[in-house]
């Protein structure tokens, strides 16, 4: 009878009523598919996953519920090396196939090497969790080489880690192929261990690039004067690294159509490389806003590029608002040059433009603070 009536039921009534089972913990009469019911019911119950994450898991790995020993075990093991509620979620949701993993002789090893090198509390649970791929790969064949060269860099474990939270192919497959060979190019240009570290605590995605593409980078950098030794040359590297022909290319043919000779484009890139990462649109919106609102000369937003990359709203706009302000009330010389006052550190700034008018021009901080936003241009 409840077969029969269950036939009628909206699918969408029907998955509610499936799920309202499936979140108590009492034995229940499992829907159709029982192998997959009995998974939803076992990863929301016993490794706390939510609902939702629980029925996608479920759609690529199965839970035998004549057999929950293994995976059971599998749970205690983790918790014994201090993974909490969280984790346990969280790297059953990244891996499933965890739960069938030989805990003595796969896991333990691996763990043990990464707690004797100091991954001790909460480091160990949070590298499982941030890229559960490092312990699927071999100790002695993969992890164990991988950390020793990253700690040559990195020297110490909290480093690593913040590297892999940005990264964590650092210390996963592509290691061998990509960031091994990498490394060796940038050692063998000369370029310190230190600044080695440096790239790959901020910027450790440039490593991920192919080596191929890497030599050629490197090779492009020393026609254009960028030597190894110069504080640019890693910025220069991984910005021109990730950019194919076709898109450097553009990017010339844009800075050239809003007024910049090839020269001036390099002269530039070699100076402030990371300009050439802002989209055509911002570059654009910014070279017109300078130009014809501010009245700048060309020749000074050449000078100081980094004027293009600051944020219009947040640095730009009210710090120009205030200087109109001062201007036309005669507080700052009219041939001043601006280009100076929006270089400033947000502390010099306030102190020279901001506070030290405040008593002769009232409402001069609401105006920095946006309220006055998007007027007067």
């Amino acid at each position: 009878m409840s077969t029969h009536m269950n036939s009628h039921i909206p699918l969408g009534n029907l998955l509610s009523l499936i799920q309202k089972r499936f979140l108590k913990t009492s034995s229940t009469t499992l829907p159709p598919n029982a192998s997959s019911s009995f998974t939803v019911q076992y990863l929301v119950n016993s490794c706390g996953l939510p609902q939702q994450s629980a029925l996608s898991v479920s759609k690529k790995f199965q839970i035998d519920e004549n057999n929950t020993q293994k995976p059971q075990s599998v749970i205690q093991f983790l918790k014994s090396y201090d993974f909490q509620d969280a984790h346990v979620a969280k790297l059953i949701e990244k891996w499933p196939a965890v739960l069938r993993s030989r805990t003595e002789g796969n896991l333990k090893p691996k763990f043990d090497f990464f707690i004797t090198n100091g991954f001790v509390g909460q480091l160990l649970p949070q590298l499982a969790v941030l890229d559960p791929r490092i312990f699927r790969t071999s100790l002695d064949a993969h992890i164990k080489p991988c950390f020793e060269l990253l700690k040559r860099f990195l020297k110490s474990n909290e480093n690593i880690l913040t590297a892999l939270s940005r990264a964590p192919f650092l210390m996963s497959f592509s290691f061998n192929a990509t960031v091994r060979p990498n490394l060796d190019l940038l050692k063998k240009q000369g370029v310190t261990v230190d600044r080695v570290a440096k790239l790959l605590m901020s910027q450790p995605r440039s490593l991920q690039h192919s080596n191929e593409r890497m030599v050629y980078a490197v090779s492009y950098l020393k026609q254009l004067g960028i030597e190894p030794d110069k504080r640019m040359y890693l910025h220069a590297l991984t910005v021109f690294a990730r950019m194919n022909e076709s898109a450097w290319r553009k990017k010339i043919d844009m800075f050239k159509s809003v007024g910049w000779t090839e020269e001036e484009f390099f002269w530039t890139f070699k100076r402030f490389p990371c300009l050439l990462l802002s989209s055509e649109e911002k570059i654009r919106s910014m070279m017109d806003f300078f130009l014809n609102k501010m009245k700048l000369e060309r020749k000074t937003i050449i000078a100081n590029p980094a004027l293009l990359k600051y944020s219009f709203g947040n640095r730009i706009l009210p710090r120009c608002n205030v200087l109109k302000v001062l201007k036309s009330k005669k507080l700052i010389k009219g041939d001043t040059n601006i280009a100076t006052f929006l270089k400033l550190s947000e502390k010099d700034f306030m102190e020279r433009c901001v506070t030290k008018y405040e008593d002769k021009v009232p409402g001069l901080l609401e105006i920095y603070g946006g309220i006055d936003k998007g007027k007067g241009w």
